[in-house]
């Protein structure tokens, strides 16, 4: 039986084969005779999952030994307060303002630090990325501030800014959320990296934050003990009870990426090769189409979400309607922009983006 194809930005679709292991090993994990979920998580079932699963998620990064992996929980809007509370130490925060999940990240901030306004595209209406060279950074910045992929506005940065090389001191955060293993990273120009796993790495309810050992130690004193990245470290991520069948499904997934093959190369290499294909078929098809726009600027346009726009918007519900008697859910775009919204994460194979493009055709030649 083929399942439908699944684009949606999150909670997203998982890999078939991690799916059927999990059922697999449901009600009886490797003889233990427990399910996953009913483990201890400081028991040693779960703690071989938890070590091959740190282990598999370093190398498939290739995240530096000088780097500390917590799985925590809460996602990426827990992390707006749990960023500032760890690092900020309440004095000045620059941010670089190209989505809604960058906008929802400063306006959250202002609560525990002095939010700066570095540099914005609202007035682009979130097409682009102003240029490194234009931003207003602070002399006095704890650190800065970016969402590396905007999943609601498809606004990516293909490259991270060298913060070092624009006169600032202040260690690079970044938001990975939504594309995080669907890239290489260069690690030598982040400080902390954090995400939700529930678009590219498993279902919801792990949040997976890469901090370097020098940032920890820095937490207000007023920051909850199971939010303080060093009582976090320090515990080895079991301070409190950490989301465990998130991280064993996660683990599932990193093992399914590292064996991941294309051209030659394996692993995050691989995925990146397969999204930029995804990524490029689609937004061709949109660029030559008469019915469907997309509105961000070629350099910046996201490989894992397309949002894109029915000219004729009184379309839009028959299009839905369409997409899913054809197998194609998930389409409609995010309530705060409209339109509809293609999420093509690493799970999703191309025959998902050819599946859709032959509607994308097929609809508009009906509206001839």
């Amino acid at each position: 039986m083929t399942r439908p194809f699944n684009f949606s930005a999150g909670p997203a679709a998982i890999p078939d084969a991690v799916l059927i292991q999990a059922a697999g090993e449901m009600l009886d994990w490797h003889g233990s005779g427990m399910s996953v979920m009913e483990m201890s998580h400081r028991g040693k079932e779960f703690m071989s999952i938890y070590e091959e699963a740190e282990a598999d998620l370093r190398d498939l990064l290739a995240i530096p030994a000088n780097f500390k992996i917590l799985f925590m929980q809460g996602g990426g809007i827990a992390e707006n307060a749990i960023v500032p509370l760890n690092l900020s130490q309440e004095g000045t925060v620059d941010f670089v303002v190209t989505g809604s999940w960058s906008q929802k990240s400063f306006k959250e901030a202002a609560q525990f630090c002095k939010p700066h306004l570095a540099a914005s595209a609202q007035t682009a209406k979130f097409s682009n990325i102003p240029l490194p060279s234009q931003w207003q950074l602070s002399s006095d910045a704890n650190y800065v501030h970016v969402c590396t992929n905007e999943t609601i506005d498809g606004v990516e940065f293909h490259e991270l800014p060298d913060i070092k090389a624009l006169g600032s001191q202040a260690p690079l955060v970044i938001d990975f959320s939504s594309h995080v293993a669907s890239r290489s990273f260069d690690w030598s120009k982040v400080g902390l990296a954090f995400g939700g796993a529930q678009k590219n790495l498993g279902p919801a309810g792990l949040t997976l934050v890469v901090v370097r050992e020098d940032l920890l130690g820095k937490a207000m004193k007023h920051c909850p003990s199971a939010f303080n990245y060093k009582m976090v470290a320090d515990n080895g991520s079991m301070y409190n009870t950490p989301p465990t069948y998130s991280i064993y499904m996660a683990g599932m997934v990193f093992k399914w990426l590292k064996a991941q093959k294309e051209n030659g190369v394996t692993g995050v290499a691989a995925m990146e090769m397969r999204n930029i294909a995804k990524a490029t078929l689609l937004y061709n098809y949109l660029d030559q189409s008469q019915l469907y726009e997309n509105r961000v600027e070629k350099p910046f346009r996201s490989r894992m979400n397309v949002p894109f726009y029915l000219k004729d918007e009184s379309r839009n519900e028959a299009f839905l309607a369409g997409a899913k008697t054809r197998g194609l859910l998930q389409l409609k775009g995010h309530k705060s922009v409209g339109g509809m919204r293609a999420s093509i994460y690493n799970a999703m194979p191309l025959e998902g983006i050819k599946a859709l493009v032959s509607y994308l055709q097929d609809f508009e030649a009906t509206q001839a």
